[in-house]
């Protein structure tokens, strides 16, 4: 019987889990930096966050690289985060030939 109710309780534990960890990183880890606000924007003061990605053309590389910044951002600071779109600061370098680029990017990211 006893067995049976730990079970239970690691279960219903673990199904709080999740909503705790995604409102974690929504508020959490990007309170480590400063932030500023830019146009309706809140954004990294001076903190970037990179990315990379390899293709076959430069486009995809690229986009591969910004993928991967997307990926890391929202993982760390949540969705709002995420957001390429909203970041600033960015830049892009390139490197390659058809069939084999390399890109990697660099931006400060920003909510809104």
């Amino acid at each position: 019987m006893m067995k049976i109710a730990v079970c239970a309780a690691a279960v219903a534990l673990g199904s709080l889990a999740p909503t705790g960890v995604a409102q974690a990183q929504d508020a959490g880890l990007a309170g480590l930096h400063d932030w500023v606000r830019v146009g309706g924007k809140t954004c990294m003061a001076d903190h970037f966050h990179d990315g990379s990605g390899n293709g076959p053309t430069r486009a995809a590389a690229q986009a591969a690289a910004i993928r991967a910044w997307v990926d890391f951002t929202a993982w760390e600071y949540g969705s709002r985060w995420g957001s390429y779109a909203n970041a600033l600061s960015k830049t892009v370098s390139c490197s390659g030939a058809p069939g084999n680029y390399h890109c990697s990017v660099s931006a400060r990211p920003c909510r809104r």
